[in-house]
């Protein structure tokens, strides 16, 4: 489509990229902080919020100091909700979600009050699979998930109204169905883009969020318990990460102008779309793929070797990048790959993957000093969330086109407790300044250009 005025697009994109005279160099003498992070790597401070932290450094009579990474929902660490659920052989994410939306931990009675409605609100509108995904299969399924929650506008007989109450009902269905428009737009396109057979399975009521994933995506509808706690675990992980993170900042910039909240959430899937946000644990296993196709990964000077490479541009996707290595606020750890790790390590043992595992758990260790010896680093490097989800989704068999939807399942929660943080607040519309740096010129007449 469109091939004969291609020529004439490329000609207007080499004008366009040689009209850009915006230098990094600029940034600095402007007093820009590109990213919003000052040179320190700091945040810019942009709102307030209860809804989680992240602590990575402590405060000392020296200054900041780098410290082992926290993450706090609503005032309680992470590893203390985990430590919670998985002590008692339960299911961690929706009362993860009730304790993000609500500010407090639900108690046996509202816990099984809370399930019970986000398996009554797990159902789409009539005919709505048939014709907003099957009939419309597409090859991306973050593009089919945003295209979803765009339709589900349609359906919603109050769209538009911004009151606590109705945001909160668009929320907490968008939470209950997300699993499903994810599976299906998987479902379909396995189905009329490589011709597999469709098969596309109703979720349980009695199945946990992980479950009923497993339960619609796998042919035989069967999996392990460990399996169901992990990728639960691993939703629980991922559910939130504060509002300076690249879609929650845009839920929050979105929601500020008064739009709907199909909108908003659509405008973050976007956001996490990207390969330098959601789509990092996709980048990882296919690193570690091209690694074990290309050296003897069991001779470990091999792998530093790769590893070296891998900055140097030589291998790989030549971008100079060891994919879940760094994070822009942790240095010493992030608290997620810590937990993540020793999931790995149980679930590489059932489905006899240990040598994997163990090659993961090298290039963690090495990697931080490789980085440390190429580039120059403000802070510490080490492992973070996407190291390790990407080793785990692998291993639970779930599709590479999966990997950031699911992501996506889990993130909702984080999205919908800032939404509706961000209208209570009813604040202003978040408007950041940009520099314009391009000097003022006169108007030329069009027969003398």
């Amino acid at each position: 489509m469109y091939s004969e005025i291609y020529p004439y697009i490329e000609k207007l994109a080499a004008l366009s990229d040689s009209n850009n005279s915006i230098t990094s160099d600029m940034y600095k003498e402007h007093n820009v902080y590109r990213g919003l992070r000052d040179l320190d790597g700091n945040g810019v401070v942009t709102g307030l919020t209860e809804i989680s932290r992240i602590k990575a450094k402590e405060k000392t009579a020296d200054g900041d100091i780098p410290c082992e990474g926290k993450l706090y929902y609503r005032g309680i660490n992470i590893r203390d909700i985990v430590s919670g659920f998985w002590s008692e052989r339960r299911f961690g994410f929706e009362e993860t979600v009730y304790l993000l939306l609500f500010s407090k931990l639900p108690d046996t009675e509202e816990l099984e009050c809370f399930r019970s409605t986000l398996a009554a609100m797990r159902t789409l509108p009539d005919s709505f699979t048939r014709d907003m995904i099957l009939k419309a299969p597409g090859k991306d399924m973050m593009n089919i998930l945003s295209r979803t929650v765009l339709a589900l506008y349609a359906y919603d007989d109050d769209p538009d109204d911004t009151s606590t109450a109705n945001v909160l009902r668009q929320c907490l269905h968008l939470i209950s169905v997300f699993p499903m428009l994810a599976v299906y737009g998987y479902q379909s396109y396995m189905h009329y883009h490589l011709g597999r057979d469709l098969f596309i399975r109703n979720p349980r009521k009695e199945l946990s969020t992980a479950e009923n994933i497993l339960h619609m995506l796998r042919e035989n509808c069967e999996y392990t318990e460990l399996e169901a706690r992990i990728l639960d675990l691993a939703l629980v992980l991922h559910a939130e990460h504060g509002g300076g993170n690249n879609s929650t900042f845009t839920t929050h910039v979105v929601t500020s102008s008064g739009t709907d909240t199909y909108s908003a959430i659509a405008a973050a899937l976007g956001s996490l779309k990207g390969p330098r946000h959601g789509g990092a644990n996709i980048k990882v296993v296919k690193m570690f793929d091209d690694m074990q196709s290309s050296i003897d990964t069991s001779d470990r000077s091999a792998v530093k070797d790769y590893l070296a490479k891998l900055l140097d541009k030589e291998v790989f996707d030549r971008a100079g990048l060891i994919y879940g290595m760094g994070h822009a606020v942790y240095s010493k750890s992030d608290p997620r790959a810590d937990i993540l790790k020793q999931c790995a390590d149980a679930l590489a043992v059932e489905k006899g993957n240990e040598e994997e595992f163990a090659l993961f758990e090298y290039v963690a260790e090495t990697a931080p000093e490789i980085i440390a010896e190429k580039r120059k680093i403000y802070k510490g490097v080490s492992a973070n969330v996407d190291f390790y989800s990407g080793l785990i989704y692998h291993m639970l068999g779930l599709p590479y086109e999966l990997f950031t939807p699911i992501f996506a399942v889990s993130r909702i929660a984080g999205w919908s407790a800032h939404r509706i943080e961000e209208i209570q607040n009813n604040g202003k519309i978040i408007r950041p300044t940009y520099i314009n740096v391009k000097p003022e010129s006169e108007y030329i007449p069009i027969n003398l250009r």
